[in-house]
């Protein structure tokens, strides 16, 4: 059983062809078409499979990556839950400034600050949000 077939995101991968093993610890983990990023992540880690070649997996059984743990998409109604910032400290602004790559943070590097001034992760996509920034790559692959 794989996900939702209105959108096939395996397309967007060519030939590659799924390794079975992993493709049973997803079918595993997944529910209702979907694995929420923590999961996915923590999987890719316990399976030591690389962040980006988990999100092809997921694509490839048409799975899709909810829960985004930055609040960016994956939730219902709305998909993003995260909203701006009230404020954003001078040292964090700094931080992510610092971390920069086209205007755009990536996803990897929010985490990165997180743990370094730490603070929860969705913490930095509201500063994010706040100082009108994108956080673009998503270690998954989703955006």
């Amino acid at each position: 059983m794989t996900g939702d077939k209105s959108s096939d995101f395996s397309k967007k991968h060519g030939d590659r062809v799924l390794d079975p093993g992993l493709a049973e610890e997803l079918l595993k983990k997944a529910k209702n078409g979907g694995l929420p990023c923590a999961v996915a992540l923590d999987l890719a880690g316990t399976l030591q499979v690389g962040a980006k070649d988990m999100g092809i997996a997921l694509d490839l059984m048409n799975l899709r990556i909810t829960q985004c743990q930055l609040g960016l998409f994956g939730y219902l109604p709305e998909k993003k839950i995260v909203t701006p910032a009230d404020s954003v400290s001078s040292d964090q602004a700094a931080e992510i400034r610092r971390e920069l790559v086209d205007g755009r943070l990536s996803c990897k590097a929010s985490w990165e600050i997180a743990s370094r001034l730490n603070l929860p992760k969705m913490a930095v996509s509201r500063a994010c949000e706040f100082m009108g920034i994108k956080i673009k790559p998503c270690q998954l692959g989703a955006f």
